[in-house]
């Protein structure tokens, strides 16, 4: 069954009408079938919740999410201690500083007692505990990882990254983040015990969307030596998916393009992310060439998430520049530009994802990381793209140093091979994670003969109907 929907999702993208129910079963298939039913129901009775999942289904990386186990390893007089586990399987979406921060709502009037490997945001009201209080009294705590250099006796395994995670598909030994806490007025049993409800990611701010906390198969661990595996005594798991409209309503990134055959620079589209529009909204974006540049940089928002961009006629934080460069007798070349706009981020451990048909014969990358990605294994058009470790692995913010290039060298196909009517250039872009705005099709740089040909096409018909006209009068 899942063989089968996992094949039409390609048909999904090309008939909107069935893209609720595809994404339901999609999501259905995979679960196991005690979760599924659940979910089922769930998704028909709840619309809101089936929407927010057709919302977050990204056709590039179909099963990416971010799964939390909820792991609880051992019980106390009061409660249980259990270690929370968040695993980010989307292929190429990371969390980026100042990172996460999870939520949830008590089921019934719980609090956390101690933890290791994060800590609670605030405390909350803890006068009804005379001594000793608890870590955190909130019935909707707010949980972060610690820094890096916490003390050895505050940390456990997968913690203490300031909260950021790698995506799967950049960095597969580093893509979960864990912490541990101890509740207390919870129950200690497994029939006694409730899960927690009401999930929220900000990874760092909003966009992800979870699920319900749904028993699963008990997790296991295995010891340091690797001689002993112990078993949960009981695990929750929560999925949260990604959806760009929910994180932000206006794009983030757009695409420039250009090509050796034509003089053309085809821009990103104007107002793509915004407007400059310092009459009404001053300081919306501010020029390179001002003196003030440095004071409003530096200023009170300095630690905002919002971006302070370059005034620009796309008032993007981030433009990917796609130049067909060199054509070889059976290979082509082309030069990608990524440019950062942004005064207020630094991106670190960024990545670029690109379709094309031609991806199937990259034949070799130059100062950048690749990995083919192949969510219908039938199909291999899509291409990831990351810096090298401490050469261009961090994109520096707006200015001087703000970009980093690499170039693709692709052998033709000589059956598909063609740079009329856009082909050479790019079907989709994403830049961590978020979708890219492209150019209008019509506005693509064409071969230079194009323009002369359909000219020199109309002019030879005309001539010859005159000439018929002639001949039979």
């Amino acid at each position: 069954m899942c063989a089968v929907l996992h094949r039409l999702e390609t048909k999904w993208e090309k008939e909107a009408k069935h893209h609720t129910q595809m994404n339901v079963k999609k999501h259905i298939c995979l679960l196991d079938k005690a979760q599924s039913f659940e979910l089922f129901n769930g998704l028909y009775v709840q619309a809101p919740h089936l929407l927010l999942l057709a919302e977050a289904y990204d056709a590039l990386d179909p099963n990416g999410n971010i799964t939390i186990k909820w792991d609880i390893i051992s019980w106390t007089p009061d409660g249980y201690v259990a270690v929370v586990t968040m695993f980010n399987f989307q292929q190429y979406r990371h969390i980026a500083p100042p990172g996460w921060t999870l939520g949830w709502t008590w089921a019934k009037k719980e609090v956390i007692w101690s933890m290791m490997g994060g800590q609670a945001t605030e405390q909350g009201d803890c006068s009804r505990y005379k001594t000793s209080p608890p870590h955190c009294c909130k019935k909707k705590p707010s949980i972060v990882d610690l820094l890096p250099g916490t003390p050895y006796n505050q940390q456990i395994a997968n913690c203490c990254k300031g909260g950021v995670i790698n995506s799967w598909a950049q960095e597969p030994n580093n893509y979960a983040s864990s912490f541990q806490l101890s509740v207390g007025a919870a129950g200690t049993t497994n029939k006694t015990v409730k899960p927690p409800k009401n999930f929220t990611l900000l990874a760092p701010g909003p966009g992800y969307t979870c699920g319900p906390a749904v028993v699963g198969k008990p997790s296991k661990f295995v010891t340091a030596d690797g001689r002993r595996v112990t078993q949960a005594m009981m695990t929750w798991n929560v999925t949260c998916t990604y959806s760009q409209f929910l994180a932000q309503k206006t794009p983030t990134c757009c695409v420039s393009l250009s090509a050796f055959y034509n003089d053309t620079i085809v821009p990103c589209p104007t107002c793509t992310c915004g407007c400059q529009n310092n009459a009404t909204h001053p300081g919306s974006c501010v020029n390179p060439n001002s003196p003030y540049l440095a004071s409003v940089v530096n200023g009170p928002g300095k630690n905002s998430l919002a971006p302070l961009v370059q005034c620009t006629r796309h008032m993007c934080p981030i433009r990917v520049h796609w130049h067909v460069k060199l054509n070889y007798k059976d290979y082509w070349r082309v030069k990608v530009t990524i440019t950062n706009f942004n005064y207020r981020m630094n991106y670190s451990q960024w990545n670029l994802v690109a379709q094309h048909p031609n991806f199937n014969n990259l034949t070799q990358i130059f100062s950048f990381n690749y990995k083919p990605l192949t969510p219908y294994s039938s199909i291999n058009d899509t291409g990831m793209l990351w810096g090298v470790k401490f050469y261009n692995d961090f994109l520096n913010q707006a200015g001087p140093i703000g970009n980093v290039q690499s170039e693709l060298l692709f052998k033709k196909d000589k059956s598909t091979f063609t740079f009329e009517k856009g082909w050479a250039f790019p079907r989709r872009v994403y830049f961590n994670g978020d979708n890219c705005v492209m150019p209008p099709p019509d506005a693509y740089p064409h071969l230079p003969n194009a323009s002369s040909h359909v000219n020199f096409s109309i002019f030879t018909l005309l001539m010859t109907s005159l000439a018929f006209l002639f001949l039979f009068e």
